[in-house]
């Protein structure tokens, strides 16, 4: 069964919610809310997906402009996605094979291999090339 978009449908969400340009941290935080019980929901329709992809961006330009950061290396983007995703290093040792290894990449001193990153890549649901630097 092929899904299609339904253009009325996402017009309703868009009235709905009316997402526009954020202008205030009281409107990101609004946004972001709003970003997360869609990316959360288990039978998001294509709809909701288009209108979770216009949030993110939204809220990404106004963090860009407002919060503007360094450069992040693939060891902080991994160090962060732990922490966001609440990763217990249990988890780690199993897709990236001992303790040892886990311990050494998180805390910088080995760096993270193409192999790992499209392991970490397919377990945090990111795309791989965040873990290369």
């Amino acid at each position: 069964m092929t899904l299609t978009f339904n253009r009325e449908t996402y017009a309703s969400l868009l009235v709905k919610y009316q997402p526009k340009i954020i202008k205030t941290d009281e409107e990101n935080e609004q946004a972001i809310t709003l970003a997360e019980e869609l990316s959360h929901r288990v039978n998001r329709t294509l709809e909701e997906s288009a209108l979770l992809d216009l949030l993110i961006a939204l809220i990404e330009k106004y963090e860009d402009e407002h919060y503007p950061m360094g450069e992040s290396t693939a060891n902080s983007m991994f160090l962060h996605l732990i922490d966001a995703q609440n990763v217990k290093e249990a988890e780690l040792v199993a897709i990236l094979g001992s303790t040892e290894v886990v311990s050494q990449v998180m805390s910088g001193k080995q760096e993270i291999t193409q192999e790992m990153a499209k392991v970490l890549g397919n377990f945090f649901h990111v795309d791989s090339s965040l873990f290369e630097n």
